[in-house]
């Protein structure tokens, strides 16, 4: 539908229950699937030499489970996990930061709000402070987001974790510590960097964001569609993750020029 011709109020309000069935349903998933890994690695995981074949296994996984957190907890800030219900979209994002890397919502939300707002500019909290490149960049977009607060978290959830339940200090590290630590550079190389980098190629508009060309189920494995249709995110914040590559389709369709992705990489 395009702008001069909106949905019916019913009909919006028919797609926005759809949207936030899916949404919770997926979240509900991520969210079970990455405590499982979390719960049987650091309380219940014995060592040996053949389980740890398996145990790169569940690390990856869960490395991109955690992306998935934070992914999940992003479309809450836009109000896109469950549309009308903001507090439902608050606790989702807050409990999925949480879970993640003991985040703050409330910190993160306003700097990802003035990305929106100030994309590619020296406003932009996830620009670059002046190094473009791929490690001066890491350093400002990790210097942005952890901070001690964050720190200190952690380690009160680790001594819990080791004191008082007794889980071995290597488990957390490497069913915790490592798949978060993999999701921040999955994030950024996949979800900053690659969408907002110049190269020779301009940018399409003011949003100062690239989409990838790759299959759509790569885009899915690398950072939840946020690499592969990251100028379709800043054009439809509102879409969820899952919806981009329909959205991408609808803009194609409503536009008839190719889709983004054929013209940014």
């Amino acid at each position: 539908m395009s702008a001069a011709s909106p949905l019916p109020a019913a009909s919006r309000g028919v797609a926005a229950r759809r949207q936030a069935w899916i949404g919770l349903s997926l979240a509900a998933a991520i969210v079970a699937v990455w405590l499982a890994i979390h719960i049987t690695g650091i309380f219940f995981w014995r060592w040996s030499l053949a389980a740890v074949p398996i145990a790169v296994v569940m690390v990856v996984v869960q490395t991109w489970l955690s992306t998935g957190l934070f992914i999940v907890a992003h479309d809450s800030m836009h109000g896109a996990l469950a549309p009308g219900y903001p507090r439902l979209n608050r606790l989702t994002g807050a409990t999925c930061l949480s879970l993640y890397a003991c985040l703050s919502y409330a910190t993160l939300l306003p700097q990802h709000h003035l990305h929106h707002r100030h994309a590619g500019t020296a406003s932009d909290p996830d620009f670059h402070g002046g190094d473009p490149s791929l490690l001066g960049w890491f350093g400002q977009f990790f210097r942005t987001y952890y901070s001690h607060g964050q720190i200190v978290r952690i380690t009160l959830v680790a001594l819990v974790y080791t004191l008082v339940l007794g889980a071995p200090l290597g488990n957390i590290v490497v069913f915790w510590a490592v798949p978060a630590l993999g999701a921040v550079l999955q994030l950024f190389v996949f979800g900053t960097w690659l969408p907002h980098h110049e190269r020779d190629e301009p940018f399409a508009d003011h949003h100062h964001a690239h989409s990838a060309k790759i299959p759509p189920l790569l885009s899915l494995l690398t950072c939840f569609h946020f690499g592969g249709y990251h100028h379709e995110h800043h054009l439809s914040p509102g879409t969820p993750w899952w919806g981009l590559p329909a959205r991408r389709r609808a803009l194609t369709v409503r536009t008839g020029h190719p889709e983004p992705a054929r013209r940014a990489l």
